[in-house]
């Protein structure tokens, strides 16, 4: 899986580190432009040293939905990837500049905005990282914001990475119903030692973190072949082994909430009257 990209533009965002930043090492030595969209542009900067070939680094924090406005509305010309790649945990309940909470925020409707308000500009696929973590994850739309349900970080990382996924196939039926020929598919890195585990975790992520977490060079092989590889339009990529946890990549399942329409359906209305963005073709 060679494709050559010279002369494409594509964004990553979170791309400073872990998987974002071996994903825009690995599309950058297929010739592309990397724009290494981070919160840190100095970390960023110092990132893009280690991308091969021609990249540039722009400030987009996903928890802010005015900066990811900012992003979207100083961005010209064509857009062949767009990699979802940047998210969050946190083991307190943490809210974004606009109040959500910070994993919903963060990891669902940081790139829910961001991906509509840039589709204009997007001629090839959106990839959107998302986790078999979904399999447990339960959107409640009574309290989205988690004001009245006592925070559980398991849960809560879970349910936006269930939002990862419905966001992906319910972006997939829109655009096919509009007649564009952008892809939008999910990867599922498997588990890898990344910056997301820096936060304090429970005992058994740690072990697990510790015992079987793969690198970040494994974990972007899944967003790779989302990015590159031959597959269809609401895929969802990971891990060939281990329980689609480790090593290699290939189409996997996904969990019966993760396929019901009507619910993608209604986190997408939910996530436009949040935000503010709309369909963004």
């Amino acid at each position: 899986m060679n494709p050559n990209l010279t002369g494409k533009t594509v964004i990553v965002t979170g791309a400073n580190s872990g998987i974002g930043l071996v994903t825009a090492k690995a599309l950058a030595g297929y010739g592309a432009h990397i724009v290494l969209a981070v919160r840190d542009t100095a970390k960023g900067g110092r990132a893009a040293e280690a991308v091969p070939g021609d990249t540039e680094v722009r400030q987009l924090d996903l928890a802010d939905l005015a900066s990811i406005r900012r992003f979207a509305a100083d961005w010209q010309g064509p857009i062949h990837l767009l990699i979802n790649n940047a998210g969050v945990s946190a083991p307190e309940l943490e809210r974004t500049t606009d109040g959500f909470e910070l994993l919903f925020g963060t990891n669902h409707l940081g790139p829910f905005a961001l991906t509509n308000l840039l589709l204009p500009h997007i001629t090839g696929r959106v990839v959107s990282l998302a986790s078999q973590a979904e399999r447990m994850g339960q959107i409640n739309f009574d309290d989205l914001h988690w004001e009245h349900t006592p925070y559980k970080q398991s849960r809560a990382y879970a349910t936006s990475k269930l939002a990862n996924v419905l966001f992906s196939s319910e972006l997939q039926r829109r655009l096919t119903a509009v007649g564009s020929s952008v892809l939008a598919v999910a990867a599922h890195p498997g588990l890898v030692a990344t910056n997301i585990y820096d936060r304090p975790t429970g005992l058994v992520t740690r072990l697990m973190v510790r015992l079987f977490a793969q690198e970040p060079e494994q974990g972007a092989l899944p967003v790779l072949y989302a990015a590159t590889g031959d597959v269809p339009g609401d895929s969802f990529t990971g891990p060939e082994h281990w329980m689609h946890m480790r090593d290699g990549a290939e189409l996997i399942g996904r969990s019966r909430t993760a396929q019901d329409t009507r619910l993608a359906r209604q986190l997408w209305d939910a996530s436009e009257k949040l935000t503010g963005v709309s369909f963004g073709l």
